[in-house]
């Protein structure tokens, strides 16, 4: 990798985040060929371009999102979850690949002795398949999903929770998504943001506050970081290399919901959808 920070400077992060559906693992067409075969069998008119306005959602949240839509006789909302990750485990297993790049940005992390995380909508059981067949899990210093916290992304939770379990300021993390929904909930925690957007989702508003957008992973070189690094330092938001602060405590007073918005009340699992779309799993 060439064009690195100059010797010497420090850098604005103490951590890296990584989202990991669409991201790490090219997982969307998988969640959408199981959610258009389990709730298409239910009645729920899906195309692949409907699953996107759920997109990066906690899969819960998508399957009680299409149920206020189209209510179905039979199995319940989290049953119909359930299956629907159970299939998409089995896709992943059959036919998913990783995304390409995906152990540049790793390396270049670590170039930089940053911990990593993995922080996604995704349940822990899916989570940890992935990172397993794909022999990523030794990548990772935490594991952290939106299924512990009581809304997903947009609501910048899953991220907040992750820093303070790494012990680092948020305003000190990279986080790097795929999502409209991921890079609003990042933002909302005052985050750097490098996003690589599916191209058809390019255009979506949501990609604008991002820090730096890629087309791909394989773009992840000392130059990016640099970059990242002054569009950091100039944030008049952004703590300061040295030093930083620790991370607030998990559920240490309410976050912004992602948009600047209230937060949800306690107990409301459903995540603020956000303006520009979103959907299930992929945060």
């Amino acid at each position: 990798m060439t064009g690195a920070v100059a010797a010497g400077e420090s850098t604005p992060f103490g951590a890296s985040i990584f989202d990991m559906d669409g991201l790490l693992v090219d997982s969307e067409p998988l969640w959408h060929e199981a959610e258009i075969d389990i709730l298409g069998g239910l009645g729920v008119p899906l195309v692949a371009s409907a699953c996107r306005q759920t997109k990066g959602m906690f899969v819960a949240e998508v399957t009680r999102y299409w149920f206020e839509r189209y209510p179905w006789t039979g199995p319940d909302t989290d049953t119909v979850a359930v299956a629907i990750v159970d299939r998409v485990m089995a896709l992943v297993m059959a036919k998913g690949v990783l995304k390409p790049g995906v152990h540049r940005a790793i390396d270049l992390c670590r170039s930089h002795d940053l911990p990593l995380a993995v922080a996604s909508s995704s349940e822990y059981r899916l989570i940890h398949l992935v990172l397993d067949h794909f022999d990523l899990a030794g990548s990772f210093d935490l594991v952290h999903s939106a299924e512990d916290e009581p809304y997903g992304k947009p609501h910048p939770a899953v991220f907040l929770t992750a820093a303070s379990r790494l012990g680092v300021a948020p305003d000190r993390c990279l986080v790097w998504e795929d999502a409209p929904a991921g890079v609003l909930a990042a933002k909302a925690a005052r985050m750097a943001c490098i996003a690589v957007p599916e191209p058809v989702e390019r255009d979506r508003p949501a990609f604008a506050i991002a820090d730096v957008v890629l087309s791909s992973l394989e773009e992840a070189d000392q130059a990016l970081w640099a970059r990242v690094a002054a569009v950091h330092r100039a944030d008049p938001m952004a703590a300061p290399a040295a030093g930083g602060g620790a991370a607030p405590a998990a559920g240490g007073g309410a976050a912004p919901a992602a948009g600047g918005g209230a937060a949800p009340a306690a107990g409301d699992r459903t995540a603020p959808v956000a303006s520009d779309g979103g959907r299930g799993p992929n945060l």
